[in-house]
């Protein structure tokens, strides 16, 4: 063996370890969800389309209102991932189609990421009022409490 032998082996173990660091800082990019096109959408005649034909011409949502008629929303987004980092969401779009009380297409919006708001949830959740105590001992314990002066009265 050479002298030489080794130190270059430590620098081509060191060069594939930097080589394989970058390459772990490329960004990976997903996209989520469907929002059709404006070519999609030129189909599309306001008061005239029915919510059949919608779905015939692009599709039916991944989401939709909860009262009957009261519109269909495609969501997309994209979302960028960075190494380690959490995911980012790059872009998101909405396309909101309302219809009026016959069925037909009456609006169609578009709302982009700098549109929407943050709406902090608030989790409702009903405390029990006895902790501790299982179903059957709530109802073995007011056995004793009942009198039979109180079932005669009623």
């Amino acid at each position: 063996m050479s002298k030489g032998f080794a130190p270059r082996h430590v620098v081509q173990g060191l060069l594939v370890c930097v080589l394989v660091a970058l390459s772990a800082c490329a960004p990976i990019y997903r996209n989520h969800g469907y929002v059709p096109t404006d070519n999609e959408l030129a189909q599309v005649q306001v008061g005239q389309t029915t919510q059949d034909e919608l779905a015939t011409l692009i599709g039916r949502p991944s989401s939709a209102g909860v009262l009957e008629g009261s519109g269909w929303y495609y969501v997309g987004s994209r979302w960028k991932r960075l190494g380690w980092w959490a995911p980012e969401e790059v872009t998101r779009e909405v396309l909101a189609v309302s219809f009026d009380p016959a069925g037909r297409v009456s609006n169609i919006e578009r709302y982009g990421l700098r549109d929407g708001n943050v709406i902090v949830l608030s989790r409702r959740v009903t405390e029990p009022n006895v902790r501790g105590i299982g179903l059957a001992r709530q109802l073995l314990g007011s056995i004793g409490r009942i009198d039979a002066g109180q079932l005669l009265d009623n």
